[in-house]
């Protein structure tokens, strides 16, 4: 008999959450990660540092600059950047404690150290008690992605790194240089700007957010200006390096940017080196991707694969619904991604949250659309609380009314996004939600007037 029902590689969100659920189902499992932490990168330097990082600079922005136009007068506010990060630490260990808790309730078994596949059922596992070898009847890769680099960089973990390192300064820069105007990016770039730093935004496409709505990002660019962001568009890097206790960051056709630090920040690739995949007989592509079937399955048998490592939007909550349809499928018989409801969010203030298609895809397609927008402006929670920038963009189907897209920029986008998922999810019309009763005053309420605005029937704009 195998050791295990399934062996899963790699504790991120996908990951974990797969070997609980399955161990739900009543399954034997195991689950290696190399990192003495469990919760992958999402936990340990992604996701949730950097929101801890983003919460603690609004609130030293919103003392410094917002609170005085309210009537409430501060003095002496600073920042204690060592604290900050005591915060931040903090949270990363008591999240990390906590699946650790999930595991032993759930019985699932930690393997420690790094894995490799051998075949036939077989995983090598490389820890600090030497090598060890086991066996599963089912196999499932969920070892995520690392940041990717341009040539030319010189990464040297310090001046010129990755959200890694820049999750982890010791002090503020004066000028900050980050490469890439996505999601990563423009988050730390703003984390950095709220401390202190001059940050400088180099872009190669002639837009932010690439792949967002168009019209959307556009007035996250005009946001993010405002708020004293520099941007370079269709700036080409062609090296970066270290260079006399400062870096210099080349662009094509332009001089030399000199500045503090480098914050490289140009997407991710996944981590399907040294797993052992050729030898177990698994398919990748050209950059690295594991192929799947749509029910995960890999190119040998037993083995199954979600996440980063397959590729398509590189999210937590992708990874996480995966690895529920995958072990479901395999032990309960049926289980379901709707990849058209994925929502993504920009943590910034304002957040920018959006899920289904763009109006660019939408053209794209040649699906006939209608559109309704609603500006926060015009909500009386949003000016209540003083932050009155940003709309909701509803699309829909031109014949049927089916909402086909929603894009938000504004306070509590990122929480808003959620009603438009679960509408999307039920196959809602734009008409369903404009008549859904939503409590005054509220943000939700710029939700419905932009539901309501599709057919042209905004009430307070």
């Amino acid at each position: 008999m195998a050791d295990f029902d399934l062996i899963v590689i790699g504790a991120g969100p996908g990951g974990y959450v797969a070997a609980i659920r399955a161990a739900q189902l009543g399954q034997r499992v195991a689950c290696v990660e190399k990192e003495s932490m469990l919760g992958g990168t999402c936990l340990r330097v992604g996701c949730i540092p950097s929101k801890a990082l983003l919460e603690s600079s609004h609130l030293l922005e919103e003392a410094l600059q917002g609170f005085g136009g309210r009537g409430i007068e501060l003095s002496g506010v600073s920042l204690n950047l060592g604290q900050v990060m005591q915060h931040k630490n903090r949270v990363v260990q008591t999240l990390g404690g906590g699946i650790d808790a999930l595991f032993k309730k759930n019985k699932i078994n930690r393997l420690f150290g790094h894995a490799k596949l051998l075949g036939g059922g077989k995983v090598a596992v490389a820890g600090k008690e030497g090598p060890q070898e086991f066996s599963a009847k089912h196999i499932l890769v969920a070892t995520g992605s690392q940041p990717s680099t341009l040539p030319g960089i010189e990464l040297d973990g310090n001046r010129i790194g990755t959200s890694t390192e820049a999750l982890a300064f010791d002090e503020v820069p004066q000028h900050l240089v980050v490469i890439g105007a996505g999601y990563i990016g423009l988050e730390m770039g703003t984390v950095w700007r709220r401390f202190g730093a001059k940050v400088t935004v180099l872009e190669y496409l002639d837009r932010i957010l690439p792949g967002m709505d168009g019209e959307t990002a556009a007035e996250a660019l005009k946001l993010f200006k405002k708020q004293g962001l520099e941007f370079r568009l269709g700036a080409k890097v062609t090296a970066a390096r270290a260079q006399r206790g400062g870096c210099v960051v080349e662009i094509e056709g332009a001089e030399p940017l000199k500045c503090d630090r480098v914050l490289v920040s140009v997407g991710r690739r996944p981590n399907t080196a040294e797993l052992g995949l050729d030898k177990a007989g698994v398919e990748v592509d050209a950059r690295g991707f594991i192929k799947v079937t749509s029910d995960f399955t890999t190119s040998a048998d037993g083995v199954y694969a979600i996440g980063d490592v397959i590729g398509g939007p590189m999210l937590a909550h992708k990874a996480e619904e995966e690895g529920i349809a995958c072990v479901e499928r395999l032990y309960s018989g049926y289980g379901h991604v709707n990849y058209a409801v994925i929502p993504g969010v920009v943590y910034t203030e304002p957040e920018i949250a959006t899920v289904g298609y763009s109006e660019e895809q939408l053209k794209e397609q040649g699906t006939e659309y209608k559109k309704g927008v609603f500006p926060f402006m015009a909500n009386g929670r949003s000016r209540a609380s003083g932050h009155g920038e940003g709309m909701v963009k509803v699309l829909a189907h031109a014949q049927t009314d089916r909402i086909l897209g929603v894009h938000i920029i504004g306070t509590n986008a990122g929480e808003l996004i959620a009603e438009a998922a679960v509408a999307m999810e039920f196959g809602a019309s734009s008409e369903d939600l404009a008549r859904c009763c939503h409590a005054h005053p509220t943000l939700a309420e710029a939700l419905k007037e932009a539901a309501l605005a599709v057919e042209k029937r905004a009430i307070h704009f």
